[in-house]
Parts: structure tokens; sequence; C-alpha cells
């Protein structure tokens, strides 16, 4: 039934305001969760396992994905692009477990014209200071990048009435722990719950 399906989580915000840590650790503390991996046609950082990270492609691969509508969204950020393939997030919450996307705001945007029922979720910075410190703070960004990401950060805190819920990434523990509760509390509303007491009804005491 629709209502025993999963929720689709999508966790969205500027970057560098620590969507990736926050997630990771995230699905340390529920393990259920399933993380969607995006497809993306940047180079990767150190560190970073392809299939794991990232579906990394090169940029034809990825207009291919594009054209034969493999993607549940996609968009150009900073001269890259970036994607949700759509089969495994739709696979997984038929079978009824909660996926998280981690992805950029034109991408969330892009979702929630697809597939509004989803729970959207900002994560926002402390203030544009702290940003800018941890955009600094990764060494792999240039002066251009970090300015054009900066811009681009503010252009996306204004976009934030479009989402569910507002989450300050201040401590990572803190935002997970209000992550947690907005998921909890999307579980227990009633649409999702009352066809299970409706079946209780129909059979009688």
């Amino acid at each position: 039934m629709e209502n025993d399906k999963g929720l689709l989580l999508v966790l969205s915000g500027p970057s560098g305001v620590g969507k990736g840590t926050v997630c990771k650790a995230l699905r340390e503390k529920m393990p259920q969760l399933v993380y969607s991996v995006s497809a993306t046609t940047r180079a990767p950082r150190v560190g970073e396992t392809n299939g794991v990270n990232y579906f990394f492609k090169q940029k034809s691969e990825f207009l291919h994905m594009i054209e034969q509508d493999q993607l549940l969204e996609w968009a150009e950020y900073v001269g890259n692009y970036y994607g949700t393939p759509r089969k495994f997030v739709e696979d997984t919450l038929a079978e009824g477990y909660d996926v998280i996307l981690e992805i950029e705001v034109q991408g969330a945007l892009q979702v929630k014209e697809k597939f509004p029922q989803g729970i959207f979720l900002f994560l926002a910075p402390p203030d544009l200071a702290e940003l800018e410190s941890r955009i600094v703070g990764r060494g792999t960004e240039t002066e251009d990048s970090i300015r054009n990401r900066m811009e681009m950060a503010r252009h996306e805190i204004e976009l934030m009435d479009k989402y569910d819920y507002v989450v300050v990434n201040d401590e990572i523990e803190c935002a997970c722990e209000k992550i947690q509760a907005i998921i909890t509390a999307e579980h227990l509303k009633k649409d999702r719950q009352i066809h299970k007491f409706r079946k209780w009804l129909a059979k009688g005491v």
C-alpha cells in the first residue's frame, strides 16, 4: 500500500554547510536509512570512492542518462553536473525503506516538483562567515571557486521557504538529533497510520 512505502528525505543546503558530514553521522545512528548515491561529472576528491560517495561519470555518460530519463533530478552546479538515479530510489521506497538524498538546492527543487510527498530538509550554516570558513578549510577550492560558492549560497538561502524544515548545522550531534525527530514525526502522521486502524475496524471486535 502507498502508506507502507518508505519516506524520501531530501537533505540540501549551500556548498560547505556540512551535508555530507551530517548525512554520514545520521546514517551511523540510523543504519536502516538508505543513502542514495548521486551521479556527478566532477572529479573525485581525495578519499572519495566511485559508487560509495558518488557515481563519477564522464559528461557524455551523464547526458545520456538525462536523455534516457534515468535521473530523478539533475543540475549543473559550478560547472559540473549532479543527478540522482531514479530506479534505485523508487525501488527502495517501494520496499518500505526510508531513502535520504544529499543533493544541491537546484536538484532538491526538481525532486519537489516530481515527488512532492518527499520530506525536504534545508541544512543551514550558523552564519555566512562560518560557511566561508568551512569552504576555505577544505583546502580544495580556488579563490574564484570560493567566491562563486558564496554567491550561490546567498541565493540558495533565499530559497529556504521552499522546504519543509530548516536545521542549523552548528553542532553535528544536535543537527542529527533534530533530523531524527523529524523522521519520527513524519512516520507518525495520521495519513501514514490511519489505514492500519481502518483495517482493524473493518474486521470488527
